[in-house]
């Protein structure tokens, strides 16, 4: 996998997500947008998600977590700036309560924000 393809790609995903946030429903492009996210998801998991996924059972191991390992997609961010809502709620015997994990870009790494708000890097590419 080579980290700087992947960081681009999870760069324009990224910012498709956000463009569609800013669009209503209404908007003569929001199907033209939603569908060009959908093409970008959908080559970003053929071309990454073989090797996103085992990166994700190895942190869910090491998180002890027993939540499901969902397809990288679904722990993109909303956009390119971070926010504590973010990602997808696991839970962990390593951390209490429960904690998001999100894949972030530059450079592409899994981070996960606990309870208490502390954010933890737990794999680069």
């Amino acid at each position: 996998m080579n980290a700087t393809d992947l960081n681009q790609a999870l760069l324009a995903l990224i910012e498709k997500k956000a463009e569609l946030q800013t669009l209503t429903y209404d908007d003569a492009r929001y199907d033209d947008v939603e569908e060009a996210l959908h093409d970008l998801e959908d080559d970003f998991n053929d071309d990454y998600g073989t090797d996103l996924e085992a990166a994700l059972e190895k942190v869910h191991l090491d998180l002890k977590s027993d939540t499901d390992v969902l397809l990288p997609t679904a722990y993109l961010p909303a956009t390119l700036t971070p926010h504590k809502e973010d990602g997808v709620w696991i839970d962990s015997e390593k951390y209490p309560g429960r904690v998001r994990l999100v894949l972030r870009p530059t450079p592409a790494r899994f981070v996960l924000t606990t309870s208490k708000g502390q954010e933890v890097e737990l794999w680069q590419a």
